[in-house]
């Protein structure tokens, strides 16, 4: 990187990335379990990182084929140079975004924020869709309805098998089990949040690094074992954004959007988990957020469908839709005028 400004720039942005997926995307999987003051903040971010980094390193090793399919969604030709500055431009494009609904205090999914400024600054690369590969962008498509289905659906499964388990149970005896067990359910979310994130961070890396020797991913190429310290450093990253601005993520889908118990978060955190973990076998990049705040809605709809803020609801909804063309067109726009100032 130190010979090469333009790598140096790439992958300074996509560690602005990371950072800001720290504080935007990683707080969804802590949100539960600190709302329900099962862990103070400090310590559940703590476990967060820990977690992240194993999800990272463990699928990984298992299957690194939701990295593998980042790297091939989208083409920017053979020219390193350029290359690098429509990579540059679409990681900016893609910070910025994220930035602006951190504002707003809205979970948006960078990982969709990701998709779409890659691929709008492959548009813009080329001037037509050619850099856009489709059978993988598919994929995407795919994920978004299956993790939505699997979220809510799990939720409400999860949540109900809980109810009629302990319908005769004294509440206040089951309070320290489901301490514990929420706990763990955090840390399961974690885990997959690395699996999921961590992997689709890594290849954009790799991605910049090949990249600007005019290279693409080697085919043999062992990223688990090759490239350990990249693990390390996404996870130490991206628990740096959570603690610098989870708290405003952690109110909004811990709080505003169902009001919890410790069974209830509980159940939307084994129920995201489990739906990441399918994703994630069958290679499907996904959105943590969406994976989440489903299977809290799911766990909502349990006791009875008012429960749920559809005012928050529609909000996240809301930008989930707008992300792709929103955040496309800026990495559009952006790379447009990368180019036009840096070649």
């Amino acid at each position: 990187m130190t010979a090469n400004p333009l790598l140096f720039v790439a992958v300074a942005l996509t560690f602005g990335v990371i950072l800001v997926n720290g504080w935007t995307d990683a707080p969804n999987a802590i949100a539960t379990c600190v709302v329900t003051r099962c862990m103070p903040p400090k310590a559940a971010i703590l476990m967060a990182a820990v977690f992240n980094f194993l999800g990272v390193f463990l699928m990984t090793i298992i299957n690194a084929t939701v990295a593998e399919t980042i790297t091939k969604m989208v083409d920017f030709g053979t020219d390193p140079d350029k290359a690098i500055i429509a990579l540059s431009a679409a990681l900016f494009a893609i910070v910025l975004w994220a930035v602006l609904a951190w504002v707003f205090g809205i979970p948006t999914s960078e990982s969709h924020a990701l998709i779409a400024g890659l691929t709008g600054s492959a548009i813009a690369l080329h001037g037509s869709f050619d850099g856009v590969n489709g059978s993988e962008w598919v994929k995407v498509v795919y994920g978004i309805f299956i993790s939505v289905i699997l979220g809510f659906g799990l939720g409400w499964i999860v949540c109900k098998l809980v109810t009629k388990i302990f319908y005769l149970a004294n509440r206040p005896k089951t309070e320290p089990f489901f301490k514990g067990a929420q706990i763990a359910g955090a840390a399961s979310m974690a885990f997959m949040h690395g699996a999921q994130d961590g992997q689709k961070f890594m290849g954009v890396v790799l991605l910049c690094v090949y990249m600007s020797q005019g290279q693409g991913l080697p085919k043999d190429i062992d990223i688990a074992n090759d490239y350990l310290w990249l693990m390390i450093l996404c996870s130490v990253v991206m628990a740096a954004g959570t603690a610098l601005g989870g708290k405003k993520i952690i109110k909004s889908v811990g709080m505003d959007m169902v009001k919890l118990e410790k069974y209830q978060g509980f159940s939307a955190d084994i129920a995201a988990a489990l739906s990441l973990l399918i994703c994630s076998v069958f290679s499907l990049p996904v959105s943590t957020t969406h994976a989440k705040t489903t299977s809290i809605m799911g766990v909502g709809a349990v006791k009875r469908v008012s429960a749920i803020n559809f005012g928050v609801v529609k909000e996240m909804v809301l930008t989930w839709v707008l992300t792709f063309p929103g955040c496309g067109l800026v990495g559009f726009l952006m790379t447009k005028l990368f180019m036009f100032i840096f070649t």
